[in-house]
């Protein structure tokens, strides 16, 4: 039998980015920024490979939410659009912001399946997506096992997991890949939500798979990493990329003939057809999002694991308005850079698009050291299984060193607020968004503001031009 060739394609943690945005590429000893991605170009991009030979494109999730209008809409001004692309099959995260039920509503106008090996009803005990497909294509049969992130029930928003209860899917991946394999299948490909760390860990445990495509980690991946025989590949972050492998298939066997870390510039012609549904939706906002607020002195970014200027901005506004002690924020990936100068409506939402009320608690000492403990446990675990989330919580008003190889709970080295060492048995005031910013466990007297997060940003800026520089909030000693 003469070997079968398919192109494969890999879309992750696009976060609702329609158009093309700012992104973030390291140049030497520097950021630089560089207006990429857009879906009418990733269908371009897809649309040109179909014409020349079988083609499978799979979404590992975080695709309908993350910009204004995907929340707004709570996901449904996607559904054209992403049914326009012709994926073959996607997981789930953020897609849970908007609860299980309208994720299930959005699910039944998808062309496509959600895949989920470890999403359950807690009622039931079934499943609540399909955990895998079977496609063929190019003369092969190739089965699809998905794994939607686990941490939906665990460091997510409680509305975000009603009803449901999540695993970390191992034992339901073995028992998907016997089944796929009793079928006689010539590829078997998985697609996950877990992030990098925890999709390599779990590769090596479980045998089988094939093809690797992992999400959530927003990792960029210049070459395949090769693990129990499976080539696993992370493909950027908010459609700036795009991942491509060139596979041939003999006897059961792929082999990686090429891969791609494809960038979406702005020398991909866009898709007349995705461009056209694209502006459709955004038409109505355009005026809104477009409107200038104000101008930052500092490049605004997300892609430093211990402290970012994009959430000093964010924190800085939450301190002015409520004149609190400190300030946290969660140590969220996405999020599209604002280089320096002018800063838009758009911008803001980018930087939160939930919109959530400002909130007031207030902390002892004691609590911060064990949330922010608990934060770098998540963060750095040495057992991937255990790293829950994104970056290190964001915070300002503190300075703390920490020793990231050391055990859970003794990580903290010191930690000062306003420029004093922390006392435990002190109360401190302290602004925040999300339960995720601050836990429901931790602080007392919690209030939710009539302010909401756009508007305190937005405040702000009325102040003069953001300087939001790196200050040492969070240091690896």
């Amino acid at each position: 039998m003469s070997p079968h060739s398919l192109t494969l394609f890999q879309l992750n943690d696009s976060h609702g980015y329609l158009e093309p945005h700012q992104e973030l590429f390291w140049a030497g000893d520097h950021a630089g920024y560089i207006m990429t991605g857009g879906y009418a170009r990733i269908a371009t991009l897809m649309s040109e490979a179909r014409q020349h030979g079988p083609v499978l494109a799979f979404d590992c999730g975080d695709t309908f939410h993350g910009t204004y209008l995907p929340v707004k809409s709570k996901g449904r001004a996607m559904l054209p659009i992403m049914n326009a692309l012709a994926f073959d099959a996607m997981t789930a995260h953020w897609e849970f912001a908007y609860g299980p039920k309208q994720l299930c509503s959005l699910k039944r106008e998808l062309k496509y399946p959600i895949l989920a090996i470890n999403s359950y009803e807690k009622d039931s005990g079934e499943m609540v997506f399909a955990p895998f497909t079977i496609l063929e294509k190019g003369g092969l049969l190739v089965g699809v096992i998905g794994i939607a992130s686990n941490i939906v029930d665990k460091a997510m928003p409680a509305h975000f997991s009603e009803g449901l209860s999540f695993t970390l899917g191992r034992e339901e991946l073995v028992g998907c890949i016997r089944e796929l394999q009793e079928e006689r299948v010539d590829l078997i490909i998985v697609i996950s939500h877990l992030g990098f760390p925890q999709d390599m860990r779990l590769a090596a445990e479980v045998t089988g798979a094939d093809i690797w495509l992992s999400g959530h980690t927003h990792n960029r991946l210049c070459r395949p990493v090769y693990v129990n025989g499976a080539a696993l590949i992370q493909s950027g972050c908010h459609g700036s990329f795009l991942g491509r492998l060139d596979l041939e298939v003999e006897n059961g066997k792929a082999r990686v003939l090429r891969h791609r870390l494809l960038s979406v510039s702005e020398d991909v012609s866009p898709n007349a057809e995705v461009e056209e549904l694209v502006n459709r939706q955004m038409q109505p906002y355009r005026d809104f999002l477009q409107r200038e607020v104000g101008r930052t002195n500092t490049a605004l970014n997300r892609s430093t694991v211990q402290e970012a200027t994009m959430d000093n901005f964010l924190l800085q506004s939450l301190i002015d308005l409520t004149g609190c002690e400190v300030a946290f924020s969660n140590g969220w990936r996405y999020g599209a850079p604002v280089p320096e100068g002018p800063v838009t409506m758009n911008d803001l939402y980018n930087i939160i698009p939930m919109n959530p009320p400002v909130s007031l608690a207030k902390l002892t000492g004691q609590e911060i050291w064990a949330m922010m403990e608990e934060n770098l446990e998540r963060t750095f675990s040495a057992n991937p299984y255990h790293q829950m989330g994104g970056y290190v919580k964001r915070c300002l008003g503190l300075n703390l060193y920490f020793k990231m190889e050391n055990p859970p709970g003794t990580r903290i080295q010191e930690l000062f607020v306003r420029g004093h060492r922390l006392q435990l048995d002190r109360v401190y005031s302290a602004a925040f968004v999300t339960s995720q910013g601050v836990p429901a466990k931790f602080g007392k007297e919690r209030a939710d503001l009539e302010v909401r997060a756009v508007e305190a940003m937005e405040r702000y800026l009325t102040r003069g031009a953001v300087q939001a520089e790196l200050r040492g909030c969070v240091v690896a000693v």
